[in-house]
């Protein structure tokens, strides 16, 4: 398969985060709330609940904490009804951006999106209008000296879907999402420790942006993730990594 590898752009993520350690740690517990309270509170009943606990602790948050979210939504406590809304938008460039959203007050929600976008150069589309670019898929991503060769028999046979070997040296396992969770397990089982793996929102196509533009539409996406409602961005840019320091 084809494609550039959003490795640097996982890194800034990455490093984004932990100086929000805060924050993120806010984002996770709102997700395993709600996906205790839809799903139910055994993560494996529920591959939602599941994945969101694996990406807990993979952000250092305390057993007992994740375990008191969980609860939280399995009893339904009051405060905890989120609307899960998904915005789709263009940055400069033409880049394609998916916002996903949970939220107790849609109109602050939409009305803060909006204005990340107007104010940094991009625009708010309407519904569909760029999510056909985007499919669900499971990511893992693991470095030197891990091989694609090394870990392609257990991928596969765990229901992997494609394996990449990008330019720098990482090898990326894309999964169906419902596969995701079996398949990491098989390869961290099998002694294989991913340096990332999420579920998110693959681009079919990438746009390449020279550094300028790249330097623009991070400042967005900068935006967009530090807003209290929003969950995840998702977007389709090769962003230079100059434009990322």
């Amino acid at each position: 398969m084809a494609g550039h590898s959003k490795w640097a752009n996982i890194k800034h993520r990455k490093a984004a985060q932990d100086a929000k350690r805060g924050k993120v740690f806010t984002k996770l517990i709102r997700e395993l709330t709600v996906a205790a309270k839809e799903g139910g509170g055994a993560p494996e009943d529920n591959p939602r609940l599941r994945a969101a606990v694996d990406k807990a602790l993979g952000a250092n948050m305390k057993r007992d904490t994740i375990d008191k979210a969980i609860q939280r939504g399995v009893g339904g406590a009051e405060g905890e009804n989120y609307d899960e809304l998904t915005y789709e938008g263009y940055a400069p460039g033409g880049v394609a951006i998916l916002v996903e959203c949970m939220t107790d007050n849609i109109n602050r929600t939409v009305s803060q999106v909006r204005a990340a976008f107007s104010k940094h150069g991009g625009n708010l589309g309407t519904n569909g209008s760029v999510a056909y670019l985007f499919t669900k898929r499971g990511q893992i991503v693991f470095e030197a000296p891990v091989t694609e060769d090394m870990i392609m028999d257990v991928a596969l046979e765990a229901g992997a879907e494609d394996i990449v070997t990008h330019e720098e040296g990482t090898v990326e396992v894309l999964t169906s999402s419902a596969d995701f969770m079996d398949v990491k397990q098989a390869l961290v089982d099998a002694g294989f420790a991913p340096v990332d793996a999420e579920v998110g929102m693959v681009a079919s196509t990438q746009i390449d942006l020279d550094l300028e533009a790249g330097q623009k539409v991070m400042r967005l996406l900068d935006v967009l993730e530090d807003l209290d409602d929003v969950q995840n961005v998702f977007h389709n840019a090769n962003i230079p990594e100059e434009a990322m320091e």
